[in-house]
């Protein structure tokens, strides 16, 4: 009598809505629910197209082509510089040059100069309403005339004011007297994955083509340049597209395309526009000064891998390792050495050789920071005063190599430098075991080991040293510094524990 009750008022619960799918029942888990969001997504982009498709100009750009040496006064066959020697080699009463003087006159050192131009063209956009216009380094680059298309047709001329070929901008100025050109303003607020996105541009000379797509990913490094760090999107862009926006639905410039990766030539959904956080510091440089100015340590550098930081005694792979400081640069005078890996500038942590060139870029010549770095096992602070960037400078970086695999052996033959007849100190690789961990890194003969575990090394036996000394030290790695040709580089072989 007492179950039937028990059953009946069970039932009258369920009947009332009691159980639900999270109730816990005997013998069964309750179940989570599943992720919903609401939809977000625009029916349209007319809105944004509308506003801001005035503020989107097609980029014509004219530079003088440079005349191929014919060296033969005057004479064009058509074979460019090459000049096959039946003509190079006639007389000068030969019927051909007869001919030719008769058709187009002697052509002399005193026959006027003929200028050939070439016509090329991007997009670019407003970002005041007095004429200033941002566009990529590489449309306006050996430009001697520019001229701005609007989108109703009408045509202004340009000048340049500065471009910036490290992070591949520039600006350009326009004189509309008394017009007010419609303007957009730079995103404040970072681009998420995902994100709509509408690209506005100049596609094969087809002013004001727009298209849409999302945010694919953040921080790219395509290895344009040593500030890289990429908006990726994947709105269809393809050639011409170069210096124009790419806007949220607020309207606001989240980057400027400037680049596509295509097998092809043409719009494979993977394209990457510069950010407008560096966009804006770049630009107000350009505008004030014509030329933008940056900080300047003076090292070449490469990443810190997890073998590199296992030999460093390092808990984890971050930093940029030094390679090598170029003499009487900051970073050498102020005592940086080979080896060190810089952790830090100014607080500001450094998780690779990026944000190491972005950090410096950021501070003015003559700039005092402190920098934190690892040597020797512990941490210590040096304190540099900056120096500025050579012009065609560009940041070195020594390349890292294949940083995976583990390894039982080195797998190399060695000999001293000296005895292998070579102007070296160190010791070169003989040969390399094509299965061993030294090919996997890249290493290879004829190079020539200068340290080892941050030691100099001058035989065989101080490489078999160092190695045995960081198994005792509990070192997973044996750090290398190897010279290949004229570069620098550490590279990392992982150890084999005793068995």
């Amino acid at each position: 009598m007492r179950r039937s009750k028990l059953m009946a008022g069970a039932l009258a619960l369920a009947l009332v809505g009691g159980f639900t799918a999270q109730t816990m029942i005997p013998g069964q888990f309750a179940l989570a629910d599943p992720v919903h969001v609401e939809d977000s997504g625009p029916t349209d982009f007319t809105g944004v197209v509308k506003a801001v498709q005035p503020a989107v100009v097609s980029v014509i750009v004219r530079s003088e082509v440079k005349p191929v040496a014919d060296n033969m006064q005057g004479w064009s066959f058509g074979f460019g510089g090459d000049v096959p020697d039946f003509f190079r080699n006639l007389p000068p009463n030969h019927p051909f040059k007869r001919f030719w003087n008769e058709q187009h006159g002697n052509q002399d050192k005193k026959a006027p100069k003929h200028h050939r131009y070439g016509m090329a063209q991007g997009s670019g956009f407003f970002i005041s309403d007095d004429g200033y216009i941002v566009t990529n380094q590489h449309v306006v680059e050996g430009g001697d005339k520019f001229t701005v298309k609007m989108n109703d047709g009408t045509e202004y001329g340009a000048k340049l004011i500065g471009a910036d070929e490290r992070t591949d901008l520039a600006l350009l100025k326009v004189d509309g007297k008394d017009h007010k050109f419609t303007y957009v303003d730079f995103a404040n607020d970072t681009p998420m994955v995902g994100e709509w996105v509408v690209a506005v541009g100049n596609p094969f000379g087809l002013g004001g083509s727009v298209t849409v797509g999302i945010v694919s990913a953040r921080g790219r490094d395509i290895g344009a340049g040593p500030y890289d760090d990429f908006i990726q999107i994947d709105a269809p862009i393809n050639r011409g597209n170069s210096g124009g926006p790419a806007f949220n639905t607020k309207g606001e410039v989240i980057g400027i395309n400037a680049a596509i990766y295509s097998p092809s030539g043409g719009n494979v959904g993977i394209a990457f526009a510069i950010p407008a956080e560096t966009a804006k510091q770049v630009i107000s440089e350009l505008k004030n000064d014509g030329h933008v100015v940056r900080g300047w340590l003076g090292v070449q550098i490469q990443p810190v891998s997890q073998d590199i930081a296992d030999s460093l005694g390092l808990k984890k792979a971050e930093g940029a390792l030094v390679a090598n400081p170029t003499e009487t640069s900051p970073a050498a005078e102020a005592g940086i050495k080979t080896g060190d890996a810089i952790l830090s500038v100014d607080g500001k942590p450094v998780k690779g050789p990026r944000e190491l060139a972005k950090v410096i870029a950021g501070y003015e010549p003559g700039a005092k920071v402190d920098i934190k770095i690892w040597r020797d096992g512990e941490e210590k602070t040096v304190t540099v005063e900056l120096g500025k960037m050579p012009e065609k400078q560009q940041v070195a970086s020594a390349d890292s190599g294949d940083t995976q695999g583990t390894v039982g052996a080195l797998g190399l033959e060695l000999a001293n430098a000296r005895d292998a007849e070579l102007d070296s100190d160190g010791v070169v690789i003989g040969s390399v075991d094509p299965d061993g961990p030294a090919a996997d890194k890249g290493l290879q003969s004829g190079d020539i080991i200068l340290e080892a575990g941050g030691a100099k090394v001058e035989t065989p036996q101080d490489v078999a040293k160092q190695a045995e000394a960081a198994r005792k030290d509990g070192r997973k790695a044996l750090l290398l510094r190897v010279q290949h040709n004229d570069d620098m580089r550490f590279v990392a072989l992982s150890l084999k524990k005793d068995s």
